[in-house]
């Protein structure tokens, strides 16, 4: 671990100055004092505080997931040991269109995938306050024809195939990739998926049409969950492999066949258990759980805890629900359309289900061969002790299709 923080710590001071350059152009091109004061707003009292707690730096590495499903974000940073724990979970004000991902142009969809986010793609001049742009379309979308711009996390709690926080939210996601590129990270990862990668989930959403990109997408979800280290994400037969490295002289190309590839052996065998135990969970919940729609119809999503400051906005009853920023006058809840009361009600009947613990750590199983056997998740992977083992693309990764979902 000591020479693997040594690394990183290099790593860090090398690529600071080209952070805090492209960050200071950022502020230097804000004609408006007000965009530069929102840009550079410094941490709060209590995330500082938060940070500490947590055995973090404001300076360390961030990588971000986000849930449609749940309406919420996470920001996770690097603790001092090196590893990627949980620092916050936000709720999401508002997304558009349905689970799945997003196919072209004006279809409203939120992007899913793995993004890479750079100190070009924040605008701390957005309409929408403040503002980081996902990348869409990727190397993975572009495979696939898929269209689409400027599709965003942002605030004003207002979207049209974003992710919509309070401008209080942002601000303070904004602030800590800006600590985060400072101290030397040259990019942060998003991870956007349709919900929690459960056993229960899986089983409920068995029959859309999206499952088989949605289990490629949780194969780059596992890797982070058994390793807590940032997956290195490549596309290859229009497909998402992690942590791999090509055979001498080949290469990935995302609308190509994948070439003979390396994963680390303590990876692709902790991944391996995680899969096998998941399934088994899947297998068994799928004979009696309730399947989930396709679609709802109520174009997109917002969490609970927004959704109660509405009601207490249209009734006049205090709900004394705290939400973590002002709501516009001019913000909707998605329709209440019958299917969306199910998904609503299917979820509720699991809260909690599936969320990381605070730290981001895990128990060891007694088996480290079988961790379902002792219901314990394996701890985190050291990669850097880590074995190459040979994988056959054609016959660890399931191939992912063209989904379907309405338009933005």
């Amino acid at each position: 671990m000591t020479t693997l923080s040594s690394r990183f710590t290099a790593r860090l001071r090398m690529a600071a100055l080209a952070g805090c350059a492209a960050l200071a152009l950022a502020g230097c091109n804000a004609t408006d004092s007000e965009v530069a004061r929102k840009a550079n707003k410094p941490l709060s009292p209590e995330m500082v505080s938060l940070l500490a707690k947590k055995d973090m730096a404001p300076s360390t590495p961030i990588l971000v997931r986000i849930f449609k499903q749940e309406s919420e974000l996470e920001v996770w940073k690097v603790t001092s040991e090196g590893n990627y724990a949980l620092l916050k979970t936000y709720p999401i004000c508002r997304w558009s269109g349905e689970l799945g991902p997003k196919v072209g142009t004006g279809d409203r969809q939120a992007p899913e995938g793995f993004y890479t986010i750079t100190p070009g793609q924040m605008n701390p001049n957005s309409s929408y306050y403040l503002a980081f742009n996902l990348g869409f379309p990727n190397a993975y979308d572009k495979s696939y024809g898929r269209t689409g711009d400027f599709l965003m996390v942002h605030g004003d709690c207002s979207s049209s195939g974003c992710y919509a926080m309070t401008d209080d939210q942002i601000s303070e996601i904004f602030s800590l990739a800006r600590e985060s590129f400072a101290g030397g990270q040259r990019a942060f990862q998003v991870q956007a998926y349709p919900f929690r990668m459960t056993a229960k989930n899986l089983a409920r959403y068995r029959n859309n049409p999206n499952m088989a990109f949605w289990r490629n997408l949780k194969q780059g979800y596992d890797h982070f969950e058994v390793t807590k280290q940032e997956p290195k994400v490549s596309v290859c037969n229009r497909t998402y492999v992690f942590d791999a490295t090509p055979a001498p002289g080949r290469g990935f190309e995302p609308a190509m066949a994948c070439p003979p590839y390396q994963v680390p052996e303590q990876i692709a065998s902790a991944v391996a258990a995680k899969q096998r135990s998941d399934d088994a969970q899947v297998a068994a919940l799928s004979t009696s759980s309730p399947v989930a729609p396709v679609k709802t119809g109520a174009d997109g999503g917002m969490h609970p805890i927004f959704l109660a400051k509405l009601k207490e906005r249209e009734t006049g009853q205090l709900s004394y629900t705290q939400a973590p920023g002002r709501l516009p006058e001019y913000v909707n809840p998605p329709k209440e359309t019958p299917a969306k009361l199910q998904a609503d009600a299917l979820l509720r009947a699991d809260e909690g289900d599936g969320a990381p613990a605070s730290t981001g750590s895990v128990a060891a199983p007694a088996d480290p061969a079988n961790p379902a056997a002792s219901g314990a998740k394996p701890q985190p992977v050291v990669t850097a002790a880590a074995k190459p083992v040979a994988a056959s693309a054609s016959g660890t990764l399931n191939a992912a299709t063209t989904a379907t979902g309405a338009s933005r």
